[in-house]
């Protein structure tokens, strides 16, 4: 079934503006969750939690629920769930090495994985301002780990191979919008991702649900806000708007984290993650203006 839509811009940036604000809650419910549960445990619960949300609301919504089984586009909603399963684990053990504000300002490097990808694997071309671009957020990310490699490296790889991953999955997902219910389409997400992390706690067999329900509480509602209700909002957006304006929008979530974990988690980035971060964050502004006026 196809649900074709007529370009709508304002329409197109609210539902991002909106999926950003949900989305940028993960990095504080998560980073308090994984205080309480280790990595493993918390990728499972956490995708489990917001795979059940979201069949319940495909399920709820008669459109969805007509659609729940897509057939015909299985295939590519199967590599979309593993895909998300394998971002999910890189995400939050990333995150639990970094500082939450940091985190996001290395998720500034998602644009180029997307637009790299559409380098190498749609022959589309990079112009000299997106190349600077680059090299102003690698200047800024290089700044930000001098001299704390040892510290924050693995964390940075982590992160930085979680959005390789999520540019992937958005790359999917953009081309199934259309064709498959949104409700549905973040349902399969979540849900095939679930079954993935719940493999990888498995086979590291480092299962522990033993925590205090405080990290119980705030990782089942992060769960709702991050994964479900925000992608429920940025895949509509794809029908509206293309994926470089909705990135566009995506690029000002540090500046949403940044209060929301000084205000929650009482954490603020040392000097050296910020100004790095700043320097990232205006790269990635340099990056989304240059590739919207191609």
């Amino acid at each position: 079934m196809k649900n074709y839509h007529s370009p709508d811009p304002l329409r197109g940036f609210l539902y991002s503006l909106g999926g950003v604000i949900l989305l940028s809650t993960n990095f504080i419910t998560a980073k308090y969750g994984l205080e309480g549960f280790n990595p493993e445990t918390f990728s499972f619960v956490w995708t489990t939690a917001a795979a059940i949300y979201s069949f319940a609301i495909a399920l709820a919504v008669k459109s969805s629920r007509n659609q729940i089984f897509p057939k015909q586009n299985m295939k590519a909603m199967i590599a979309l769930g593993t895909i998300t399963g394998g971002c999910m684990v890189l995400t939050w053990n990333g995150l639990a090495r970094l500082d939450p504000v940091f985190s996001s300002f290395l998720w500034r490097f998602f644009p180029i994985m997307a637009i790299l990808a559409g380098v190498f694997f749609l022959k589309e071309k990079l112009s000299k301002y997106e190349m600077l671009a680059m090299l102003v957020m690698l200047a800024g990310s290089l700044w930000s780990v001098r001299g704390r490699w040892d510290i924050v490296g693995p964390g940075v790889i982590l992160t930085l191979l979680a959005g390789c991953a999520g540019a992937a999955q958005l790359l999917i997902a953009k081309s199934l919008t259309n064709i498959v219910h949104v409700n549905v389409l973040v349902a399969y997400r979540v849900g095939i991702g679930a079954g993935f992390t719940a493999a990888w706690a498995l086979a590291n067999r480092n299962l522990n649900f033993d925590v205090e329900p405080s990290y119980w509480h705030v990782t089942l509602l992060g769960a709702f806000l991050g994964p479900c209700a925000s992608f429920l909002l940025t895949f509509r957006a794809y029908r509206y708007w293309n994926l470089s304006q909705s990135s566009l929008v995506l690029t000002i979530q540090p500046l949403l984290v940044l209060p929301l974990a000084s205000c929650f988690l009482g954490t603020f980035p040392a000097e050296k993650e910020l100004t790095g971060g700043l320097i990232i964050l205006l790269g990635a502004f340099c990056l989304a203006f240059a590739h919207l006026k191609k």
